[in-house]
């Protein structure tokens, strides 16, 4: 019997998180995703965006300049260029350690955020903040954040990686943390450098979130023990 199941007829407490978790994620989505389409996000989102520039200048952003250097190099965390080579790293650990089926569930997890980030930005084609200057090139829709979204799936489908096995809670929480930490700060740098509105980073971690739920909660029932007691780790 697969470990998320407990009992017949019994749902296990974390199935149950994770369908509420779920169903919450998809419900907060569709209302977001209408409120943008109607322009009711309009107003706020513009205010943050100037609010975070100087008035008598909106080429520059509040704070020393140092912020802003930093804030590009924490931005690259969430670019393509990084997220596939550690997407490509950790396929290829998982495929010399023979395991296969998460090396699987690691690509299923991220093309398919890729595929479902650029479905949403196209079907929606919301155009890029104007009100101020971009502080770095962008080419692409903006609704919702690929950066937050796909940091979202990257760094916890990895977290959900790093985590499986007889290790301690503490050692789980810190996985958990690090990954949402890392897309939050991400998804508030996009705000920051003036390349995407609010709730177009809300709608990606969102959206990225839903689907490393989504995908996780696949990956026990199907993958199974080999899901749930295969350990990642460097001493194999």
């Amino acid at each position: 019997m697969p470990r998320f199941l407990t009992l017949p007829g019994r749902v296990a407490p974390l199935t149950l998180a994770l369908v509420t978790a779920i169903c919450a994620g998809l419900v907060v989505m569709e209302r977001l995703t209408s409120e943008v389409l109607e322009h009711e996000t309009h107003h706020w989102d513009e205010a943050i965006l100037l609010g975070l520039r100087h008035a008598d200048d909106l080429s520059l952003p509040i704070g020393p300049p140092w912020i802003l250097h930093a804030v590009r190099d924490v931005n690259s965390l969430g670019g393509v260029t990084v997220l596939a080579i550690m997407t490509v790293l950790a396929t290829i650990f998982l495929l010399i350690s023979r395991r296969r089926a998460m090396a699987l569930y690691m690509l299923v997890s991220l093309m398919g955020g890729w595929a479902i980030s650029n479905a949403l930005k196209f079907g929606v084609a919301r155009p890029r903040p104007t009100i101020v200057p971009h502080l770095m090139d962008v080419y692409d829709p903006s609704f919702p954040s690929g950066h937050a979204m796909m940091s979202a799936v990257t760094y916890l489908t990895i977290a959900a990686l790093v985590s499986q096995g007889n290790i301690r809670g503490a050692t789980r929480a810190f996985f958990l943390a690090t990954a949402l930490m890392l897309t939050f700060a991400i998804g508030l740098c996009r705000i920051y450098l003036g390349v995407h509105y609010p709730t177009d980073v809300l709608a990606g971690w969102c959206v990225g979130s839903l689907w490393a739920l989504c995908c996780y909660a696949v990956g026990r029932k199907y993958i199974g023990s080999g899901f749930n007691n295969d350990v990642v780790t460097l001493d194999r």
